[in-house]
This record gives C-alpha cells, structure tokens and sequence, in this order.
C-alpha cells in the first residue's frame, strides 16, 4: 500500500495538505479532464495513497498489526484465528472497506461495479441516492472532508424533485 511520503504531523504535512486538499476537491474531480482519467483507476483500487500515520512510525511506537481474524474472546482478551491471545489494554478493529451494493435490489451497478448516474443521482431509480463513494464527484469524495459538497448536491436534486412533485 503506498504512503504519503512525509511524516503525518509534520511540518511538510501541514504545509502540503492545504495544497493537496485543493488537488482532491477542485482539480481532481469529474469536471476536468485528468480526474476523468484518474477515476477509474481509484475506483479500481489503484494509485490514491493512504494520508495516515506511516507503517514506520506505528512500528517504532509499538503497535502491533496483525491480519489474523479475531474468533473469540477469552477473560475479555482477543482470540485470534491462528490461536493467539492477545493481552492488550485496548482494540482498533478495522474491518477495512470495499464497495457492496449486494443489498440494493434492484440492481443498480454498472459495469464498473459503481451505482448508475451520475454525482450520486440514480436517474433511473428515482429516490436513491449515494454520498461518499470513491471518487463519486472528486477524489476528495469519499474523504469525511470532501462528502459534504456531493451531499450537498444531492439535498439539492431531492429539494428540487419535491418542489416539482408539490405543484
């Protein structure tokens, strides 16, 4: 998994992130031409690195990371698949994230395995909507940060469809 190249809190960070926040939200988004090409390789899992502490650093302050699957608990200790329990004060279970749509019936995907319509409006399913995939609108989409503009359009389209369905 790629990494930001710079120190999480560090002072490159701080100065950069403004600069890269803009990148996400206003450059690379569906309306220009590299953000068209860029979202179908995000969507595939490709190329968006990770803005979070660093593998190293985690490492150096002790943090074990495991990919063994946690089966039970033992005195309120973590059991873990491969028969190891754990003796910690505290979990972060991370149940990492993948895109299901499974559950929507009827089928809304399109070939790339992404809801149909567009900026989260499934126009041929009229009263569903998403908000905060990956790249729905921009790369800043599916970051807490970047949701807000794609909900806001979308409370806007579903304002506007009640305003024509009350008249």
């Amino acid at each position: 998994m790629r990494e930001v190249p710079v120190p999480f809190g560090s002072r490159r960070m701080r100065l950069g992130l403004p600069v890269l926040w803009f990148l996400a939200g206003h450059v690379f988004t569906v309306r220009t031409p590299m953000g068209r090409r860029m979202q179908p390789a995000i969507r595939r899992g490709g190329a968006a690195p990770l803005v979070r502490v660093r593998r190293a650093d985690l490492a150096a302050a002790g943090v074990r990371l495991t990919a063994a699957r946690t089966v039970a608990a033992d005195d309120g200790r973590p059991v873990l698949d491969d028969g190891t329990v754990l003796d910690v004060a505290n979990v972060v279970w991370c149940t990492g994230f993948r895109q299901d749509f499974g559950l929507v019936r009827p089928d809304v995907t399109g070939e790339d395995g992404y809801p149909r319509g567009a900026g989260g409006i499934v126009d041929d399913l009229p009263g569903l909507y998403y908000v905060g995939l990956l790249f729905q609108t921009a790369f800043a989409s599916m970051l807490v940060g970047g949701a807000g503009r794609d909900a806001r359009r979308v409370a806007a389209h579903i304002a506007a469809r009640e305003r024509r369905r009350s008249r």
